[in-house]
């Protein structure tokens, strides 16, 4: 008998479930939800909340509220098992804020993060109020809109009464549930009804929840998470993986979407990301007719001998005009080197040519350039992705088959005796891209486990990295650019990931800032994995983690304020799951410091020419952390002429890389278009009038029917940019005395502009400093370099830093003068 009790105990003992205290918040509505929790199953028990209305403050008060929270309940970040928040639908900008602190916390305390909607906490929420039978969840969209819902309450709980969320306009919405047979059942509740309560009750809605009940919360977030359908949902607790719920395109999408002529989706399920280690050089752009000749080379040498019949160049031109169709290109500094293109029919994206340079296959471009058809398959409506290939060509199949394709079907001799054409299709998303989102179907097995396993460090790596403190993370998400990178406390860089997201931006001429905050959010835990594993490999240590840091820097501005707020929420995160301090970072510094990883022993006074593609100015740096503005653009920027230059060309984006290559084989003296306000007597700028020149230009020639001559139109163009800029900067120069000149920012790339600066302070005595090529853009070592000076300088920045998109230069500078250990990259490698 005693044996049989003691087998009851132990079976009771392992069917009860371990207890879990998780950190709830969203920042999806004006209402800041904040819980912490103990659950034990289904069952919620709650600890503490900090639930408050935080009207576009969420970025300001999230992680304060978090530790307020857990005080309140007498917990640290080392008592929580785990974290989650609310992934929408609501506000965008919101949502990102949210999800991108919940990152970071997990990321910092080595958590498991998982996520629940929005809408299922409200529905949560009013079943803890005690409401039974049918509500109807109609949270605000904006626009006009709501995000409807109908759930059935009963006993047991909330459950849904739909599969996806979607996006309605409000009128809409209230006439088709006013029409339900139903209509007088259900209990109206939602942030629509601040705004949209009218049109619920002109429908002839009647019941309406009490307006304190109408937004999420954070234990009606822990509810959801932990019912069946949440527990479905919530992902299996890598941070990678939890993205917010998007209910449509952005706007740039939509109205591409719009011009095609093609219905836009009911909701949103794809998200997507370039690999975070592409090439910097290697960019994808739409094809263009300004590309058919090269690409026609490229498919005769790709298929020269083989069954395929090369297709012709009115072929392609054909393509190009018609609707439902994908074609890009790859391309290295302006260089074609592969192209692919595909036509939607029906649930299907056919795949209709691919082809890659011979001395560049094996590098991954046609999966890059596939990835890429693919996505806008799925923008296009596409849920296949199909394709026909030569039963002997086993490289192209080998390809293929690691995107998932399989062989659905076969044609005997299509390409001629001995060569079958093997049908092979995939659904879409492509495993591929799932890879480099961090998205996978929510029933796939994981790829890694989550937390990761912490392994004990010996005593030498322990040396090492005590050695090498401090160890400083920086971040960098002012634009399209989501950037890490690790600096130790000799200025000596042990790591620099940057994810560029150009081939998403490129279809629309420039950076499209929406497109750009949803991809910062998808890759940023990437990078910060990246960044921790090649510092440690530096260090000979192994993989870093969070507590062998010492502290945080971040851009906090200027730059896209959607962008930003995604770096700044996750560093803010990170810090407080790592019990790390915070410091802020301006953004031009950061390109101004980018000068001493090329001249260690820079030294104040000297001017420096910001140009980039969101800023063009002179600066006087009197000394470090005393910056006097002498002038900037009074309209677009050097780099915002070169890419709207390029745009009307057909050149692609971003233009600077390609109207560079093209200028090098012109004549500058060709055309003459004119220097704005180089004799205006002081340091501004304006760029505007010469874009709007060579627009003008290039529409009268195509009017005369003549062809234009893209190198000497790229030369002359480039001319007039580079005497502007020289005979400034020579100016400023003069008047402040100085015998130090540098450059930063993204068009300090440009060769032209380069030998210029150099060739005309040479004749002054003056010596002209140019970043490494690899600092250029915006990049995290050039924050880390700021970011160490803050940190020797004591400058911590608080827990309440947000993102400022006009941040002045000196907005969190010092007198400290910065250590750079010497000139990075090594210049052997």
């Amino acid at each position: 008998m005693d044996d049989a009790k003691d087998m009851n105990t132990k079976q009771n003992e392992r069917n009860v479930q371990p207890e879990k205290l998780v950190l709830a918040l969203d920042t999806s509505t004006d209402m800041l939800a904040c819980a912490v929790g103990r659950i034990q199953g289904s069952q919620v028990e709650l600890l503490a909340s900090s639930d408050h209305l935080c009207r576009r403050k969420a970025n300001v008060e999230l992680v304060t509220s978090c530790e307020e929270t857990l005080a309140q309940a007498g917990l640290s970040m080392e008592d929580l098992d785990a974290v989650l928040v609310g992934r929408g639908p609501g506000s965008f900008t919101g949502v990102r804020i949210g999800i991108a602190t919940g990152k970071g916390i997990a990321c910092g305390a080595n958590l498991p993060l998982y996520g629940a909607s929005a809408l299922d906490s409200v529905a949560w929420s009013m079943w803890k109020q005690g409401a039974r039978g049918k509500i109807a969840v109609a949270a605000d969209a904006m626009r006009g809109e709501v995000y409807p819902g109908i759930y059935m309450l009963d006993e047991a709980g909330a459950h849904r009464t739909f599969e996806t969320e979607t996006v309605m306009k409000a009128a809409a919405c209230a006439e088709a549930w006013g029409a339900r047979e139903d209509r007088d059942e259900l209990l109206v509740v939602g942030g629509g009804l601040i705004k949209h309560r009218a049109a619920f009750e002109s429908a002839g809605m009647t019941r309406f929840a009490a307006e304190e009940n109408w937004l999420p919360t954070g234990e009606g977030l822990l509810m959801a998470a932990v019912s069946a359908d949440g527990r479905s949902r919530a992902g299996n607790g890598d941070p990678a993986l939890v993205l917010p719920v998007y209910t449509r395109l952005s706007d740039a999408e939509e109205s591409e979407r719009q011009r095609l002529g093609l219905t836009l989706p009911a909701s949103v399920k794809v998200t997507g990301v370039d690999d975070a280690l592409a090439s910097i050089h290697l960019q994808l752009r739409p094809m263009s007719v300004n590309d058919l000749d090269a690409v026609v080379r490229l498919e005769q040498d790709a298929f020269q001998g083989a069954a395929h019949t090369p297709w012709t160049r009115a072929m392609f031109f054909e393509e190009l005009s018609q609707p439902g169709r994908s074609w890009w290109v790859a391309h290295d500094r302006g260089q074609v080197i592969g192209f692919a293109g595909g036509m939607l029919a029906g649930d299907d994206l056919e795949l209709l040519d691919v082809a890659v340079e011979q001395s560049r296959r094996g590098q991954g471009i046609a999966t890059r350039l596939i990835s890429r058809v693919a996505y806008d398959g799925q923008m296009l409506g596409a849920h296949y992705l199909s394709l026909e290939v030569d039963s002997k060509n086993t490289e192209g199949q080998a390809t293929y088959a690691a995107l998932g394709m399989i062989e659905e079907g076969r044609r005997p001799a299509y390409y001629g005796k001995g060569h079958d054409a093997l049908i092979l299709r995939a659904a879409l998303p492509l495993a591929l891209d799932e890879k480099l989102v961090g998205t996978r179907p929510e029933h796939k097995p994981s790829l890694r486990e989550w937390p990761t396993h912490v392994a004990p460090r010996s005593t030498e790596a322990q040396a090492r990295i005590k050695a090498a403190a401090p160890l400083i993370l920086s971040i960098e998400s002012s634009c399209d650019e989501t950037a890490m990178a690790i600096i130790n406390g000799k200025g000596e860089i042990l790591a620099n990931v940057v994810a560029t997201q150009i081939d998403f931006h490129a279809r629309f001429g420039g950076v499209v800032p929406e497109i750009a905050s949803r991809k910062h959010t998808e890759a940023i835990v990437g990078v910060y994995e990246e960044t921790l594993a090649q510092a440690g490999a530096s260090l000979g240590v192994g993989t870093l983690q969070p507590s062998d840091l010492t502290a945080v820097g971040v851009t906090a501005g200027p730059g896209l304020v959607g962008a930003l707020v995604v770096g700044v929420a996750f560093a803010k995160g990170l810090c407080i799951g790592a019990h790390l301090p915070l410091l802020a970072v301006h953004h031009l510094e950061g390109h101004l410091f980018a000068n001493l990883f090329e001249t260690p022993d820079l030294q104040p006074p000297f001017v420096a020419s910001l140009v980039s593609g969101g800023n063009t100015m002179l600066v006087h740096v009197r000394d470090w952390g005393d910056y006097e503005i002498l002038g900037t653009t009074i309209d677009d920027a050097v780099g915002e002429a070169f890419d709207k230059v390029a745009k009307a060309l057909g050149l692609g984006y971003p233009g600077g890389p390609v109207i560079s290559r093209l200028s090098a084989q012109g004549n500058p003296k060709t055309i003459h278009f004119p220097r704005a306000m180089m004799h205006s007597h002081d340091f501004r700028f304006s760029l505007s009038g010469l874009k709007t020149s060579v627009i003008t230009y290039i529409e009268g020639e195509n009017k005369a029917g003549r062809p234009v001559n893209l190198p000497d139109l790229a030369a002359s163009f480039e001319a007039a940019v580079i005497d502007v800029q020289v005979a400034k900067a020579t100016e400023a120069v003069r008047q402040t005395d100085v015998k130090e000149f540098c450059v930063g920012g993204g068009v300090a790339a440009n060769p032209g502009l380069r030998a210029a600066y150099k060739k005309a302070f040479d004749k002054m005595g003056v010596r002209v400093t140019v970043p490494p090529m690899v600092v250029c853009g915006d990049n995290g070592a050039m924050i880390a370099a700021v970011a160490l000076r803050n940190w020797r300088a004591g400058m911590m920045a608080p827990l309440t830093l947000d993102a400022d998109p006009n941040a002045k230069i000196d907005a969190w500078t010092s007198s400290e003068p910065p250590v750079i250990a010497s000139t990075w990259p090594p210049r052997n490698k």
